[in-house]
C-alpha cells in the first residue's frame, strides 16, 4: 500500500515540475514578444535633408538618431559653404520627435526664418538655414 502512495507522490511531483517548466517558458516567451514589440515601436523615422548648392540638389537620408550639420567633411551632413561653421547644428531624435539645436555657430541656425536659441522640434517641410545654406527637412514616418 505504501508503494502505491510513493508512486502516486512521484507522479504528482513529476507532473508539477513539468507544469512549472511549461509555465516558466510561456512567461519568458510572452515577455520576449512584448519587448520585441516595444523595440520595433521605437524605430526612428528616416530624416531626409535636401540642399540646393551650385545648381545641384544634394539629398541624403538618415536613420541614425543624431545628424551633425556643418562645413567639416567629417560631419554627418557636410555643407561646402563659407558661411557655415565647422559644426553648425545638430538634429537629434528624442522623445519620438526630431529636434534642431544650434551648436554655438558664428552665423546662427534658423528654423523657418526664426533664430534657434534652444532646441526646437522639427517637422516635415521645415527649412533649416545654416549661414546662407538652406536645407529642406523631410521626415519619412513608417505607416
Amino acid at each position: 500500500m505504501s508503494a502505491f502512495i510513493v508512486l502516486f507522490l512521484r507522479l504528482v511531483l513529476a507532473i508539477s515540475l513539468y507544469v512549472f517548466l511549461i509555465w516558466a517558458l510561456y512567461t519568458l516567451w510572452r515577455d520576449f514578444r512584448a519587448q520585441t514589440q516595444l523595440v520595433t515601436s521605437r524605430e526612428i523615422p528616416a530624416l531626409v535633408l535636401a540642399l540646393d548648392q551650385d545648381e545641384i540638389t544634394i539629398d541624403e537620408k538618415f536613420t541614425q538618431p543624431e545628424v551633425i550639420i556643418g562645413r567639416d567633411p567629417a560631419t554627418t551632413f557636410p555643407i561646402n559653404d563659407e558661411t557655415v561653421s565647422a559644426h553648425h547644428a545638430r538634429m537629434s531624435y528624442y522623445k519620438k520627435q526630431w529636434w534642431l539645436e544650434d551648436l554655438h555657430s558664428t552665423n546662427g541656425s534658423f528654423l523657418n526664418d526664426e533664430r534657434v536659441i534652444s532646441p526646437v522640434v522639427v517637422t516635415s517641410g521645415d527649412i533649416v538655414r545654416c549661414g546662407q545654406a538652406e536645407v529642406l527637412v523631410t521626415i519619412l514616418y513608417k505607416s
